[in-house]
């Protein structure tokens, strides 16, 4: 493993463990040489996980659409920045470059990301591991939400176990390096059509 993604929030939340784990996990990955990829900005968990790496002599790269450089403040400490256009192209980027991602607690735009990512690889586009750090339980209800969309038979269950997490940052990333995707399965034949 080279890089991963991390997603996250441009605020910080209400508890300091989140930054705490923000900034624990950019240097944990700088002391494991990985690679950090985030969305550039030096506000919230954004800047605080990239701070983690910088401080620890980590390579870290900035991925942010021009139009976000004054609200998420693009980082100046970072290894690089590439500056985009458009939101589509600033994930196209994040995905590109990454060999894994893991999202961080975060809003909308986290979530968006998340599922964007989790939708390609239902779909076979990718098979790279997907995870939650659940800092301070925050993703209980989203794990929840997920185990009703299988119990109402929305999601199959293979496609759950896609979704990797863990509240310890460590685990999290053994179980990203062990990660096998699962076979993709066709949803519709020729007889359902």
């Amino acid at each position: 493993m080279i890089k991963i993604t991390v997603y996250c929030g441009a605020n910080a939340g209400n508890e300091i463990v989140f930054e705490e784990q923000a900034f624990l996990l950019g240097k944990t990955l700088a002391q494991q040489q990985i690679g950090l990829v985030f969305g550039g900005g030096k506000v919230g968990l954004m800047g605080i996980v990239a701070n983690g790496a910088i401080q620890h002599g980590g390579e870290v790269i900035g991925v942010i659409p021009h139009f976000l450089c004054t609200k998420e403040i693009a980082h100046d400490g970072v290894t690089e920045m590439i500056s985009v256009d458009t939101m589509h192209q600033r994930k196209t980027i994040l995905y590109e470059l990454s060999d894994a991602m893991i999202a961080l607690p975060g809003g909308f735009g986290t979530m968006e990301e998340l599922f964007e990512m989790l939708t390609w690889a239902q779909l076979g586009l990718h098979h790279k591991p997907i995870a939650l750090l659940n800092t301070n339980g925050f993703y209980d209800a989203l794990l929840a939400f997920i185990q009703t969309m299988v119990d109402t038979q929305f999601l199959k269950k293979e496609y759950q176990q896609m979704l990797l997490h863990s509240d310890n940052i460590d685990d999290l990333l053994e179980k990203i390096r062990n990660y096998e995707a699962p076979k993709v399965t066709k949803w519709i034949n020729k007889e359902n059509t």
